[in-house]
């Protein structure tokens, strides 16, 4: 059995939600910290990231390499997966859809075989199964 891989970000939010602002780290590999703030989630922003805008990022990426696994197994390796993922956020409301869109080079599949594959992707990646997982919580009163 493969050891567990932990993954781990981190954000510092200073105030409260409407006029706080913040900034999330990727921990595990340091790449990156970006801001985060209410009015860029709510109104959209070109200079600051979202939750939503994250989450997209890992559901794209987690989607590519689920394709391009599955098109491996079936003899037909892709050159390319490109994919796009649009998480829709309602302030009030939350998340309500996730809309992936790919483009595919690949060799040796016919229409019906590639949307199966592609099917069983979406469905099998671990980011789209991630989506319905309990969640745990330690809270800590400073």
């Amino acid at each position: 059995m493969p050891n567990p891989v932990v993954s781990k970000a981190s954000t510092t939010w200073n105030g409260d939600l409407f006029t706080g602002k913040g900034s999330t780290s990727l921990d595990s590999s340091g790449a990156a910290t970006f801001p985060v703030e209410w009015n860029a989630r709510a109104e959209g922003s070109d200079t600051t990231t979202t939750p939503e805008e994250l989450l997209a990022a890992a559901h794209a990426t987690c989607f590519s390499m689920a394709f391009s696994n599955e098109l491996k197994k079936n003899d037909t390796p892709p050159t390319e997966v490109r994919t796009t993922a649009e998480v829709t956020f309602i302030a009030g409301t939350g998340v309500t859809g996730i809309h992936l869109t790919t483009n595919v080079t690949a060799d040796g599949l016919d229409e019906e075989t590639f949307q199966k594959i592609a099917q069983g992707a979406k469905e099998n990646c671990p980011i789209s199964q991630a989506l319905a997982v309990e969640i745990t919580l330690d809270a800590t009163l400073a």
